[in-house]
């Protein structure tokens, strides 16, 4: 019977030092995840505002082009003539399209039975802006969680 006891006692006693493992096992992932939220929210909200810098940078460069087109500073005349040569050329294939709509297309046969019939997507007026290297965001490296 004393064994038994003893047995018990050594039960009960494991029994609590597993409960008391468990309990600050439980309560450091619940910080960490806790941690990982705050993280996750900061890293959210400076790419929202990374975002919002992009898109007046974008602005500010159309604004400029707009005003500027003619006589750039020296240092945005390479840009601006690449933004006036790509306007240039979207508007040459857009007569293209607007000829070929004209004219019909014409089959070998000489009869005009190959007219498109969707109309053609409007290509986008402005050119995409050249993201800065600076507002470009690093990849990610695997975190080490805090300890």
């Amino acid at each position: 019977m004393a064994n038994y006891e003893n047995f018990k006692k050594k039960a009960k006693d494991a029994l609590g030092t597993i409960a008391d493992v468990s309990a600050e096992a439980y309560r450091v992932a619940e910080e960490k995840a806790k941690i990982l939220a705050k993280r996750a929210k900061l890293n959210s909200e400076i790419s929202r505002e990374k975002s919002r810098i992009r898109y007046c940078k974008n602005q500010i460069g159309a604004k400029y082009y707009e005003l500027h087109k003619d006589d750039p500073e020296e240092a945005l005349k390479e840009n601006c003539d690449t933004i006036t040569a790509s306007l240039d050329f979207i508007s040459a294939k857009k007569r293209e399209i607007e000829d070929l709509k004209k004219n019909g297309l014409k089959c070998d046969c000489g009869e005009e039975c190959c007219e498109p019939t969707e109309e053609e997507p409007e290509a986008k007026e402005e050119p995409e802006a050249k993201e800065e290297p600076e507002a470009k965001e690093e990849p990610k490296a695997k975190e080490e969680p805090e300890k």
